[in-house]
């Protein structure tokens, strides 16, 4: 489980940020002012950084560059107000890299964050291999493994698994599937995706009915949390 740290002292918009990425299947951890936040970025443990320019006891942009200065390259997102152009580049230039300007969609967010992880980590769709829970696939070899048997998947299921997987934490609509794995464009919806899903769930999921990894999205599509 990814572990974000949130560095707000806005109380709405703290639990607000905690509550979205609970449920996006992060582990949350919340400091309410500068000093705080800064010995828990300094612990070394986190996978991503949120943090809010405008803090008591110590600012987001003294907290970036002494968390850069420390020699971590743990993703920061900064949140900025209106108006505060200069902080959004001296953050970009002592380290951080993006910045939300506030008000946001928490969907905005995320789309920087998935950008943003997908950039830092070096995860691109040239990945040969990958392991989530008791299933490993290499998609070099196009072979894949449920607690070390072989499974065996498609052509296209290794390619929709592959697609997803690259967009772990996004949101997938049915259409950007279709368009991605089969080349669809401008088609009316179908339910080959939905079809598809399925089949793959029965053989990487522990309970189909019940996925852990690959989610749907009411009335949207699906989302790869492995």
């Amino acid at each position: 489980m990814p572990r974000v740290l949130i560095v707000e002292d806005d109380e709405a918009m703290s639990v607000a940020l905690r509550d979205g990425f609970t449920y996006e299947g992060y582990d949350v951890r919340v400091a309410e002012d500068g000093e705080t936040g800064l010995k828990l970025a300094s612990e070394g443990n986190n996978d991503l950084v949120i943090l809010d320019v405008m803090l008591p006891k110590m600012s987001g942009l003294d907290i970036c560059k002494r968390i850069r200065r420390e020699g971590s390259r743990v993703p920061i997102i900064m949140l900025t107000a209106r108006g505060q152009e200069i902080d959004k580049v001296l953050g970009l230039k002592i380290g951080a890299d993006d910045y939300v300007t506030k008000p946001f969609s928490f969907l905005e967010l995320m789309a920087r964050v998935s950008a943003v992880l997908r950039r830092c980590t070096g995860f691109t769709d040239q990945a040969d291999a990958y392991e989530f829970g008791d299933v490993s696939v290499d998609f070099k070899k196009l072979e894949a493994r449920k607690n070390g048997q072989s499974i065996e998947l498609s052509p296209r299921e290794f390619k929709l698994l592959r697609f997803m997987i690259d967009h772990r934490g996004e949101i997938l609509p049915r259409e950007r599937l279709l368009d991605a794995v089969w080349g669809y464009e401008d088609v009316p919806f179908t339910r080959t995706v939905d079809m598809h899903i399925a089949k793959l769930r029965k053989k990487i999921e522990d309970s189909p009915q019940d996925p852990t990894f690959i989610v749907t999205v009411h009335r949207v599509g699906y989302k790869f949390t492995g």
